[in-house]
């Protein structure tokens, strides 16, 4: 979803950062495509066709070009100055590094600078959010999807986007700022057929702000979209470490970004994805096309409600 936001919204977003995913419009609304080539997601395992020519960059590219000639995302020529980020594990099998390494071949086709994209490839990292020391063993895919990979994505993600000066960390390990739960339902688009459950997204979401940008100072923002079983309402086969059934804000208060966010002027929003039975069991971002056709572009209801809750926050008012 990260890249999707980059790439229909590029007229605003200064940089992404990207954590096992592939090039956008990867699945081209096809399941299949999704499950087997965009990722090994598919039973059986077998049935994974992942290749280092499996997404098909060219037709990407393609696809991207006719979407902005069609009014449907911005120019992509505003991508080659984006600052880009992509982190993959060599032991995923989720989203194997291949389809991450042509997510660089896309950014390089679009004109992003060498100086701009950084690929940082982690030799024991499996499917998960790496961080320094919370989560489970880096090498295994499991919930929270958060490791312990002696490596803070996090911090690379944020340092590399608002670089190349390094970011400033707290002191300590308490938040400096607030962890504010809002109503990410009144973001939906009103004039769609669409309520918070069969948009894929939650009622409610949650945003982090320093007490320097609480008290007036002009910070930036950074939207930290979680991954598939990560969102708050999920719920996991096995309960997250702090306690309870749901996922809840595992992902929200340790992965990382608050700790990058309190000392360096950067609001962080945490949008909430929702399971569906059947269409989306894991309460993924929608990449492949479960809510509509135009899941990837402007008129798609998860992009709508993001630019939604962007715009309300970079306009200096509150959720």
């Amino acid at each position: 979803m990260a890249v999707q936001i980059g790439i229909a919204y590029s007229s605003i977003i200064k940089g992404v950062g990207v954590v096992a995913a592939g090039p956008y419009y990867c699945s081209q609304n096809d399941t299949q495509t999704a499950i087997t080539r965009c990722s090994c997601t598919g039973e059986p395992y077998a049935a994974c066709r992942v290749s280092d020519g499996s997404t098909s960059v060219s037709a990407l590219v393609a696809k991207t070009l006719d979407f902005h000639a069609r009014a449907l995302i911005d120019d992509p020529a505003n991508v080659r100055r984006q600052r880009v980020v992509t982190i993959s594990g060599a032991n995923d099998t989720t989203v194997p590094p291949a389809v991450v390494r042509q997510l660089d071949s896309y950014y390089g086709a679009l004109g992003v600078v060498p100086g701009n994209l950084s690929a940082a490839w982690l030799p024991n990292a499996a499917h998960t959010m790496p961080t320094l020391n919370y989560g489970t063993a880096c090498g295994k895919s499991e919930s929270p999807f958060i490791g312990k990979c002696q490596y803070d994505a996090a911090e690379a993600i944020l340092g590399w986007i608002y670089g190349p000066g390094p970011l400033t960390p707290r002191a300590g390990s308490r938040p400096l700022g607030r962890f504010i739960k809002f109503d990410q339902a009144a973001f939906i688009p009103k004039d769609g057929e669409f309520a918070p459950g069969s948009a894929g997204l939650d009622s409610t979401a949650w945003i982090y702000v320093p007490d320097e940008c609480k008290r007036g100072a002009k910070c930036r923002l950074h939207v930290a979209l979680h991954g598939c079983r990560q969102g708050q309402d999920y719920l996991p086969l096995k309960g997250p470490p702090g306690g309870g059934l749901y996922y809840g804000t595992t992902f929200v208060k340790h992965s990382g970004y608050d700790k990058w966010a309190d000392n360096n002027r950067i609001v962080v929003l945490f949008p909430q994805a929702l399971s569906i039975p059947q269409e989306n069991p894991f309460g993924c971002w929608d990449w492949w096309g479960y809510t509509d056709a135009h899941y990837a572009d402007q008129q798609g209801v998860q992009m709508q409600t993001i630019r939604a809750m962007i715009e309300r926050l970079t306009s200096g008012a509150t959720p």
